[in-house]
């Protein structure tokens, strides 16, 4: 039976990847996406489906309760992906407010339009609303502490992170208290295509391929689990189509390893990839700079529930992916460089060049 689905921020990274696994993968579906284009929104990022006719674009803000209802209730969705959401740490850091309004306000206005819209269809049990999270709401893991699982307590540490966990709640308030069909999802660090310059990876590619210093916050031994973005949206059809509502998922990539180390793999591929690089060895650019207020200092993920009960596993290794990565930046110039703003180059100043002086 054919969805129509509508994917919040789906010209952003994760999800323009679902919206591109979903279109191959069901191409009888009707998918609606809403973005409002901010900085790390891309239209770009969806022209390979643009022109599909079970495809269309709505910009727009999430907030907006009147144009999510008209949407609802023109499309007949039966199922929203929500990906809309400010996600990187350090701009909730120095601008925490925005975080706010799209993470939770913006959920919140979601869930309520889409409880409506269920209610009046009669409340279908073939309805979802499919919320996707972080890791990063479970806080920061000491160095021999398990791995989170969906039972780990709440212990977000920074601006992003806590209004995540606030409208991770409120989904699941909205499952108890209407039982509106909902579904949580909480991920680890993601990678692979379309991924805005301000993240771990394509700054590192990126800055290789342009000589620039490669940033690395304090000891460069904190650690995270990198899942590969072809996996996750894998996971996300899965738990879609055979999850169970009012449940939560955890999606790992099962790939722990320390940021330094990660760079400096990140190095040694575009010393084989690209040998005609501005600075060679790429290592020499390496820079420890001032750490991040708050920095968490390991995320792990345990996702034996999401195997166990639905079947799913992460099929793509991080030497894999990361080489997957490097070449897609290699191979697509065209796309990151006009990213590089002066509102960007702006962020990159206050973020990382002004923190080279350690304090």
């Amino acid at each position: 039976m054919s969805r129509r689905l509508l994917v919040t921020g789906g010209a952003g990274f994760i999800g323009a990847n679902f919206v591109h696994h979903w279109c191959q993968t069901y191409p009888e579906d009707r998918i609606v996406v809403l973005d409002a284009l901010t900085y790390a929104g891309n239209r770009e990022n969806l022209a390979a489906v643009e022109s599909r006719e079970n495809f269309q674009f709505i910009y727009g803000d999430i907030c907006d309760r009147s144009l999510v209802d008209h949407i609802l209730a023109a499309e007949e969705i039966d199922a929203i992906a929500h990906f809309a959401a400010e996600s990187h740490v350090d701009r909730s850091i120095l601008g925490p407010g925005a975080f706010v309004q799209t993470n939770v306000v913006g959920t919140f206005t979601l869930l309520e339009a889409f409880r409506q819209h269920w209610q009046n269809a009669g409340k279908p049990e073939a309805y979802r609303f499919l919320h996707v999270s972080t890791d990063e709401v479970y806080g920061s893991l000491g160095p021999n502490d398990p791995s989170f699982s969906e039972t780990t307590p709440y212990a977000p540490n920074s601006p992003y992170s806590a209004s995540k966990a606030g409208s991770d709640h409120l989904v699941r308030a909205y499952y108890h208290t209407y039982q509106l069909p909902t579904i949580i999802t909480n991920c680890s660090n993601n990678y692979g295509a379309y991924q805005f310059p301000e993240k771990l990876i394509p700054l590192m590619c990126i800055h290789i391929l342009m000589g620039k210093q490669l940033p690395v916050y304090g000891d460069g031994k904190n650690v995270r689990d990198w899942l590969y973005v072809n996996d996750h949206c894998r996971a996300l059809d899965v738990v879609i189509n055979r999850g169970t509502p009012g449940e939560t998922y955890n999606i790992g990539g099962n790939n722990e390893v320390e940021n330094i180390s990660l760079v400096q793999n990140l190095c040694q591929i575009m010393d084989e990839l690209s040998p005609n690089l501005p600075v060679s060895p790429a290592a020499n650019l390496i820079t420890f700079v001032k750490d991040r207020p708050g920095h968490d200092r390991r995320y792990a993920i345990n996702a034996n529930k999401l195997t166990t009960e639905l079947g799913w596993t992460p099929s793509v290794t991080i030497t894999t992916g990361l080489r997957l990565t490097v070449e897609w930046y290699l191979q697509n110039r065209d796309w990151w460089e006009p990213l590089l703003s002066e509102e960007y180059q702006a962020y990159y100043w206050q973020n990382y060049v002004a923190s080279t002086i350690k304090t």
